[in-house]
């Protein structure tokens, strides 16, 4: 482990958010699909929630706010991957991490470091403007105080270190299995669904919505969307970024004993 310096790490994210930040073509076509997806749950959800009106607690006009927030925060907290774990698994497959160790840094610290870099460009560069179309085109429950946009920011900056933990140990099972890409997808599918990605967690019945909501991939979107909308206020706000809070430092512990265990019994292959 490398000494913990701020100002490394501070420049490693500056370093990724201008890396991201030169891909303007991708962006722009990135916002573009994410608007157009968002429209299409959108009226989807219309008619759900014409037959059920408050389904899972929600007014049709929250549960709106609640598809635009997925929208927004699909790419900076990788609900549907493509962070930085495939590149991760890359070295460690071609033995380029034994180079990486070398490197007066801390492994994790270093990616983690990335990632928010990362996160941070595409939650101002693909998270605004789907955001502002959907506040145009229909009736959103957005706040008014600034208080609660803060927390909603607080949550998403939790959520985006809990995404983190969870793809940082994805991405270290390549020290076992040399090629993650299963684990890979089972990942992407658990988040997909225990995210809240494809309906509100609220909406599922019984044992299955309480083991939602009690798992970290619900920190990644139910969380911080219901927070935004207020369904989380006062003493209740600060319990749900403690829950984020919680599974964010108990992710990155079991992600620097993993990190530990697989660093022993490096394979270098191909060179």
């Amino acid at each position: 482990m490398g000494p913990f310096r701020p100002a490394f790490y501070a420049a490693v994210a500056v370093r990724a958010f201008r890396r991201y930040a030169t891909y303007r073509r991708a962006t722009a076509a990135g916002v573009f699909t994410n608007t157009v997806f968002g429209f299409i749950i959108s009226y989807t959800f219309v008619a759900l929630w014409g037959l059920r009106p408050h389904l899972g607690g929600y007014s049709q006009a929250q549960a709106l706010t609640y598809v635009w927030t997925g929208q927004a925060l699909l790419v900076p907290l990788s609900l549907m991957g493509g962070g930085f774990e495939d590149e991760l698994m890359e070295r460690i497959r071609s033995g380029d991490i034994a180079v990486d160790l070398y490197r007066p840094a801390d492994l994790q610290g270093w990616w983690l470091a990335s990632d928010l870099g990362r996160g941070s460009f595409h939650l101002m560069a693909r998270g605004v403007v789907p955001m502002v179309c959907g506040a145009v085109a229909f009736r959103l429950a957005l706040p008014s105080d600034p208080w609660t946009w803060l927390l909603f920011l607080a949550a998403v900056g939790l959520g985006l270190v809990v995404s983190f933990g969870i793809r940082y140990l994805v991405a270290l099972s390549a020290f076992w299995l040399l090629d993650g890409t299963g684990v890979s997808q089972v990942a992407w599918l658990a988040g997909l669904f225990f995210s809240g990605m494809l309906l509100p967690l609220t909406v599922f019945p019984g044992r299955l919505g309480t083991l939602a909501r009690a798992l970290p991939w619900s920190a990644m979107l139910q969380v911080p969307a219901d927070v935004l909308l207020g369904r989380h206020r006062g003493g209740g706000a600060l319990l749900a970024l403690a829950f984020e809070a919680g599974w964010a430092v108990a992710l990155l512990a079991a992600g620097r004993a993993l990190q530990s265990v697989a660093t022993r019994r490096v394979v270098v292959q191909g060179g």
